[in-house]
C-alpha cells in the first residue's frame, strides 16, 4: 500500500501505535477484532479499522502539493475535499476557496475562475458537465484532480457495462456529490438510475414482474433516471453499482434481490445475460471500517463514540450499525465533550445537535467504543480519548500503555 505525505498534525501519538501494532499483528486484515486500551478507569474498545482512508489520504496529498507548487496562483477546491469539517477549514485557512457547496450550489461565479488558476477536484468526483465548464476555461482537471480511483473504479465498470447494454442500478443518496458524479458519467454511456435502498429496489422488481406499470415507474424515479430512460427496454439487462460510502452489505442485499428477480423473470441458465456480478466495484476501506463496526457489536460496552464530519455518509453508516446495540454518540472533535457529564451529539434521524448529560457513568471501569469515518484523522480520535482521560482523572497516563 502507498504511503501517502499528508501534514504531520493529521498523526497522533496514541492512534498511530495502535495501527502500527495491528499492521505488524495483522498485515492481511484478516482479524476484525478491536484493540483494547485499559486506563484502569476507563477502557477504551477501538474498531480494527477506522480513519483515513486511501482515497482521503490521496486527496489531502495533492491538495497540499498543490499549495506548496503554486504559491503566486489562486487555489480553489471544487466543493469540499472531503466530508470532515477540520481538513476542509485547514485548506481555507491556506487561502483556497470553495467554488460550490456540497449541494453543488454555486460559491463563487463561473466567470471568476480564470485558465491560469487551480482548481482542485475533490475525492468525491466531479459530474461531466462541471469537468467540461473547467476544460472550456482552460483550466487543467487532470493535474490536481483527486477523485477517489474506488469512485473511478465503479465509472469504468458502468462504463464497460454500458456497452454491452446493461443498465447501471446506482445505489446511492441522490444528493451526494459522489453520487453525482457517478451518475453523471454512468448516463454516458449507459441508462442509470439512482435507487437510495432495498425498497426502491423492490419497486424495480415488480417492475420487472409486470406488477407497476411504466408511468407508476417513471413518476416514482422521476429526477434520477437518465434522458429517454425506457423502463420496458432498459431493465431487461442490469448492473448495480455505489456510492462507496454507502453500506456495502446493503448494496450486496440489493444486487442479490435483483439478481433473484432476474432468475424468477428469465430463469438460472440465462442469469448472466440478464444480470452482472458487480461486487468487485465495492471499496475495500469502506467494507472494512463496516466489518470492524459489525464485529464491535459482539463485545459489550457502556457506549460508543463515533468521530467525523456530520455530513459524512460513511461516518453516518458506523452510527447506523452501533445505535441499535450502544448508546451512540457522533461527535466532529473534543470540544463536543463538553465536562464529565455533558456531551452534544449529533442525532443522524433528526439531523439535530442533542445535548446529552450523564454521559460518562458513574462506574468503576467505563468500557467505550472508539471509532471513526474513513474521512476523519486519527489527530481528532487521539483528542477526543486523551478529553476523556482528563475529564474522568485515569490512574493510568498513556505513558504507561504497552502497545
Amino acid at each position: 500500500m502507498k504511503k501517502f505525505d499528508i501534514p504531520e498534525h493529521y498523526n497522533s501519538p496514541i492512534i498511530s501505535k495502535v495501527k502500527a501494532k495491528r499492521k505488524l499483528e495483522d498485515p492481511r486484515k484478516k482479524d476484525f477484532s478491536p484493540t483494547v486500551l485499559d486506563f484502569g478507569n476507563i477502557e477504551f474498545i477501538i474498531s480494527r479499522h477506522f480513519g483515513f482512508c486511501y482515497g482521503v489520504e490521496n486527496a489531502i496529498e495533492k491538495s497540499y502539493k498543490a499549495i506548496n507548487e503554486n504559491p503566486d496562483k489562486k487555489i480553489y477546491l471544487l466543493s469540499q475535499m472531503i466530508h470532515n469539517p477540520e481538513v476542509n477549514q485547514d485548506l481555507l485557512d491556506q487561502g483556497l476557496d470553495f467554488i460550490q457547496d456540497t449541494q453543488g450550489n454555486q460559491l463563487l461565479d463561473w466567470d471568476t475562475i480564470h485558465s491560469d488558476d487551480i482548481v482542485i477536484i475533490p475525492a468525491f468526483g466531479t459530474t461531466v458537465e462541471t469537468e467540461q465548464i473547467l476544460i472550456d476555461k482552460g483550466v487543467d482537471v487532470a493535474k490536481y484532480n483527486t477523485t477517489c480511483p474506488f469512485v473511478e473504479k465503479v465509472w469504468n465498470r458502468s462504463a464497460t457495462l454500458g456497452k454491452s447494454d446493461h443498465t447501471i442500478i446506482i445505489h446511492g443518496k441522490i444528493s451526494h456529490e459522489e453520487t453525482k458524479a457517478t451518475f453523471s458519467h454512468s448516463k454516458e454511456n449507459a441508462a442509470s438510475i439512482v435507487i437510495k435502498d432495498l425498497n426502491e429496489a423492490r419497486i424495480i422488481a415488480n417492475f420487472i414482474l409486470g406488477k407497476v406499470s411504466n408511468s407508476e415507474f417513471l413518476s416514482i424515479f422521476e429526477g434520477r433516471l437518465s434522458i429517454r430512460f425506457n423502463p420496458e427496454k432498459d431493465l431487461n439487462k442490469i448492473g448495480v453499482v455505489n456510492q462507496t460510502t454507502m453500506l456495502a452489505t446493503e448494496t450486496q442485499e440489493i444486487a442479490d434481490f435483483l439478481k433473484n428477480t432476474m432468475i424468477e423473470k428469465y430463469d438460472n441458465e440465462s442469469l448472466k445475460e440478464h444480470f452482472a456480478d458487480t461486487r468487485d466495484t465495492l471499496c475495500y476501506a469502506t467494507n472494512d471500517n463496516q466489518s470492524a463496526t459489525i464485529e464491535l457489536l459482539n463485545i459489550e460496552a457502556d457506549l460508543a463514540i463515533v468521530i467525523g464530519g456530520y455530513n459524512s455518509s460513511n461516518t453516518t453508516h458506523l452510527v447506523e450499525l452501533l445505535e441499535p446495540k450502544f448508546k451512540t454518540h457522533f461527535i466532529k472533535t473534543k470540544d463536543e465533550i463538553i465536562d464529565s457529564d455533558q456531551i452534544r451529539s449529533f442525532n443522524i434521524h433528526s439531523k439535530n445537535i442533542e445535548e446529552h448529560s450523564s454521559f460518562l457513568p458513574k462506574k468503576e471501569k467505563t468500557r467505550i467504543i472508539i471509532t471513526s469515518g474513513a474521512s476523519c484523522p486519527d489527530a481528532a480520535v487521539d483528542a477526543v480519548i486523551q478529553r476523556i482521560l482528563e475529564l474522568s482523572s485515569s490512574p493510568i497516563s498513556i505513558n504507561d500503555i504497552q502497545f
